[in-house]
């Protein structure tokens, strides 16, 4: 029997053939439109085994299994249970076709529900639908497991932790990017990198959503950051319509030629995605033949991420300020809420730490009578969606640092690591497994060394034990050790000179606790500072404080400047231009009216503090009619404009939306009560059209509409046109918003429109989904909504232009 092909070994030698769309072929060999494509290629195996074995003769390397959609939520859908089994025969179909000629990759795709802190489904729960899935995957003997299609960077690392818990096996991660360069959820390409590199992944890139020439930009954006091979999976151009057909335009030849921009820019594995075919395959293979994969150049990277930012902690950064004031002690309001399980005044005191200049924010719940595991873990998930400064998890409970860790959608700093062995024992592993970055800590059991030399034995000790674990100096950040000058004026040199041989001779970052220097002295904030612009002369590259404190972020401003870190002196003159507005702008909740309480709660989606809002407007004597349409509907207005500017992004746009449509439901039993009347209700039917069982997007329109003051009817997904027509008829409904994810199913639009016309329906269509554009829209006699806010936009204009059109009759 032939010797498997080793992928490590491959990519050693050149770039490696990924295979082409697998949809689009098995509708050209019968696979009708609606159709679940996992259960139609079990009774058609020899369609599939012909599309394998076309990719294996075209070039490909690396052939993935007809498993896309095969999780339990999927295939609930269409009514399948036998998850596992399902998984492992599609794998030896696989098998069957190729033999050992190439990999087989266990392919994995999304659920089609955002995980937690930015959607319903529960993390963990996540996980287990993953691992039922790969099991079946491993089971049918998948070489390599490939995680792809990804909108989600949370529900990339459910699947991604999934895989690594149970097998060693080789994994690569894709994420799918819009035309903004983020995805749908706000990612942006390096983050994604960072955080799944960090986690585990053996290779990462994108695939789907765009052509070569868009996402040849975002491996460029990877590549300087990457320590694991880049993968690329472009579709052929954008799609058209051409009568009822979808196509892609871009020939195999066209799509070959960027094949050798991909190579030059250092992508180690490229294939096809929507519309590319065995020949588009075959076009690349040769283009890229005998082209050398650009392995990584760097072991590791000292950087941390969100899941919407990152930042870098290199070298010749400016200093980064880590905001200490999610922190309980000396805070009795901050104390009694974590006691009661709220996350209110965390997600407060985040925000006017990031308006303050923060750069990351560390998270310490620790406090009596605090479930710190839990709270943890809840502060992680308000944060993750309310911030996106990347976090430091602050504790001294392994068990809290390790529920931050699992539910974090990001590379997060441990504060911290000590040379204690229970220390190291308990939490190296962790931050091993969770790829987090961590402080290394220079105390022993034996207490904290007073001398420099001392602390550096400890640090280098500490090392040597990381490095077994596969840590770098980049994935460590030294703590300089503050001790109190009241106590102890030498110990100012000797952190000084710890931080300084971290930067010069070590050669790692460096942090410091900076409030700690002035404890028990009057007119702290002078030591502070001066304390500060000493450490950020020696090479301090962080430093824990308060930025809301003006005098300490001047001096940052200032030391950045003279130390060449803000080399052009744009952030200093940046800061000082800016610095007074920002620091007035950061306004405590308590100093608000109820009606900016109300519109701040929503626009900065604090769910669990709307109800409270609008019982003290309650108690100030205002009308319910007026919250909702004098407040409310202002405040989510306001967010829609941010989500235009992309000052927002998915998770804060249905963060508000939540909150909103709470507070009218608190509301509604009051108005009806008083005998009020809110203004008629327009209904709106919505539904996602036959063939098509996607629903995120129709999901999200319908929130946003609803929170409008639209009356909804969703038909939900994979609706019949007779259906939706029934409906429009029954409700008289003036308007009808449709979605359309897949290429496949977008035709069904026009079906609808026509039966509407042929019946002499009078309803305007609003069309949305991935593959609907403006231009097909209006082709149909349709209009298009590219996202919910754009919808309510476009139903209001829809509304008014009715009105008018009676008013003139």
């Amino acid at each position: 029997m032939a010797q498997k092909i080793n992928i490590g070994s491959l990519l050693k030698k050149r770039i490696v053939i990924l295979d082409g769309a697998s949809g689009t072929e098995l509708q050209k060999r019968g696979m009708p439109a609606g159709e679940c494509p996992e259960k139609w290629c079990m009774d058609n195996p020899e369609a599939l085994l012909a599309i394998h074995r076309e990719y294996q003769s075209a070039g490909a390397d690396i052939l993935y299994s007809a498993t896309f959609g095969a999780n339990r939520i999927k295939l609930s859908q269409y009514g399948i249970t036998n998850v596992r089994e399902i998984n492992t025969k599609l794998v030896k179909i696989a098998r069957k076709a190729v033999g050992t000629h190439a990999i087989i990759a266990g392919d994995i795709g999304p659920t089609g529900r955002f995980v937690e802190p930015f959607g319903d489904l529960a993390f963990e729960d996540a996980v287990d639908i993953f691992k039922e899935q790969i099991e079946g995957l491993l089971k049918g003997g998948a070489d390599i497991l490939v995680i792809e299609t990804m909108i989600d960077i949370q529900e990339a690392r459910a699947a991604l932790i999934a895989a690594r818990e149970l097998s060693n096996c080789f994994v690569m991660v894709t994420m799918t990017y819009e035309h903004n360069g983020r995805t749908l959820n706000g990612t942006d390409p390096v983050s994604a990198l960072i955080t799944l590199q960090s986690l585990g992944a053996h290779a990462v890139g994108c695939n789907c959503s765009t052509g070569p020439a868009e996402m040849k930009r975002l491996i460029e954006a990877m590549k300087p950051y990457s320590k694991v091979p880049l993968a690329a999976k472009p579709n052929a151009g954008m799609p058209e319509l051409k009568g009822t057909e979808t196509v892609f335009n871009m020939t195999a030849i066209e799509f070959a030629d960027f094949g050798r921009e991909f190579a030059e820019i250092g992508v180690g594995l490229m294939g096809g995605c929507c519309g590319t075919t065995p020949e588009h395959i075959r076009e690349l293979s040769r283009a890229l033949s005998g082209k050398k994969s650009a392995l990584p150049g760097i072991k590791a990277i000292s950087a941390l991420s969100s899941a919407r930012r990152t930042v870098f902690l290199e070298n010749g950064n400016p200093l980064k300020i880590v905001g200490e004031q999610i922190n309980p002690t000396g805070k009795k309001d901050l104390q009694e809420e974590l006691r009661l399980g709220k996350t209110t005044l965390i997600d407060i005191m985040a925000k006017n730490q990031q308006k303050s200049g923060a750069d990351l924010l560390d998270v310490n719940v620790g406090a009596p009578g605090v479930d710190q595991k839990l709270m943890m873990r809840e502060a992680v998930k308000r944060l993750s969606v309310a911030a996106d400064a990347p976090l430091v998890l602050d504790s001294s409970d392994p068990e809290a640092i390790e529920a931050g860790l699992r539910i974090y959608p990001g590379r997060a700093l441990i504060n911290s690591i000590s040379g204690e062995k229970k220390k190291i024992e308990e939490l190296l592993p962790l931050a091993a497994r969770y790829g987090a970055m961590f402080i290394l800590l220079p105390l022993t059991e034996e207490g904290v060394p007073e001398k420099a030399e001392e602390r550096c034995s400890i640090i280098r000790l500490v090392y040597r034990k990381a490095f077994g674990k596969g840590f770098r100096k980049p994935d460590i950040v030294v703590d300089g050790l503050v001790m109190a000058v009241s106590a102890d004026p030498a110990s100012c040199s000797e952190t000084l000179k710890t931080v300084e041989w971290a930067h010069l001779t070590f050669g790692c970052a460096s942090i410091i606790g900076l409030s700690n220097i002035s404890f028990g002295m009057p007119e702290r904030i002078w030591l502070n500072a001066a304390f500060l612009a000493m450490a950020v002369y020696r090479g301090l590259t962080l430093a824990i404080a308060n930025p809301e404190l003006k005098e300490i972020m001047n001096i940052k401003a200032a030391g950045d400047l003279l130390s060449e870190r803000d080399k052009d002196g744009s952030s200093y003159l940046a800061h000082f231009a800016e610095g007074t507005a920002r620091h007035n702008d950061v306004k405590e909740k308590l100093h608000l009216t109820p009606e900016e309480r109300i519109f701040s709660t929503i626009v900065e989606g604090s769910r669990d503090e709307i109800e409270t809002a609008l019982t003290a407007a309650l108690d100030a004597k205002l009308d319910p009619s007026y919250l909702i349409k004098g407040c409310m509907i202002e405040a989510i207005t306001e967010v829609g404009r941010r989500y235009e500017k992309r000052e927002y992004f998915l998770p804060q746009l249905i963060a508000a939306a939540e909150t909103m449509r709470k507070g009218v439901f608190y509301l509604e039993p009051l108005i009806k009560k008083a005998k009020q009347n809110l203004p008629p209700k327009t209904t709106i039917i919505i539904a996602t059209v036959a063939g098509d069982i996607h629903d995120i997007g129709k999901n999200i329109v319908s929130l946003m509409l609803k929170n409008q003051g639209f009356e909804i009817l969703d038909l939900g997904k994979d609706v019949a046109a007779e259906r939706i027509i029934e409906e429009i008829k029954r409700t008289k409904a003036p308007i009808a918003g449709l979605s359309a994810l897949m290429t496949t199913t977008m035709i069904e639009m026009e079906k609808v429109i026509s039966l509407a016309r042929s019946e002499d329906v009078a309803c305007d269509f609003m069309l949305g989904g991935a593959a609907v554009t403006r231009t097909y829209a209006l082709s149909i006699g349709g209009f298009y909504a590219k996202d919910g806010v754009e919808a309510v936009q476009l139903a209001n204009r829809l509304i008014s232009k009715k009105r008018d059109a009676f008013s003139d009759q």
